[in-house]
């Protein structure tokens, strides 16, 4: 048996490229289980949280919004300043990069097994994608210093 492999070691393009698969798979199927079921209309519903300018927006606001961890942002910049010889067909090279970022920390919260995480984040870019939050989701990091703060 292999000993646990720190996925965060591995290079960005690799934990973008299946956390291209994870996310995607998310959204689709959050739209399935909102009834929708034409292939056509769930194809043009879907482009709406994964496309390139979709991710880069969500990392924008994430970023903005103080989301991620302090690990998780190190993932993020690694995905974003790999170098790939691929671009979006319908982005330029600078949102096909902070999306490639995006897909890393996917990615990497999936192979580390940290669902909930995963889970969390991935619920708050759709619903950041549908116009507002239904809860204000704030970096684990900070998370904790706020709860020392107020003495829990």
């Amino acid at each position: 048996m292999r000993d646990k492999q720190d996925y965060g070691l591995l290079n960005g393009l690799a934990l973008a490229y299946i956390g291209d698969a994870v996310y995607e798979l998310f959204v689709r199927e959050s739209l399935i289980r909102q009834g929708n079921t034409r292939p056509n209309m769930l194809h043009q519903k879907a482009t709406k949280y994964v496309s390139a300018n979709a991710q880069a927006d969500l990392m924008y606001e994430m970023l903005e919004r103080d989301v991620l961890t302090e690990r998780e942002k190190e993932i993020y910049r690694r995905g974003r300043n790999a170098k790939s010889h691929t671009t979006a067909k319908n982005a330029d090279v600078k949102t096909y990069r902070i999306s490639t970022g995006f897909e890393a920390v996917m990615g990497y919260l999936h192979l580390e097994g940290e669902t909930e995480r995963l889970q969390e984040l991935m619920t708050w870019c759709v619903q950041a994608r549908d116009g507002g939050h239904d809860f204000d989701l704030k970096s684990q990091d900070h998370a904790s210093v706020n709860d020392k703060e107020e003495g829990t």
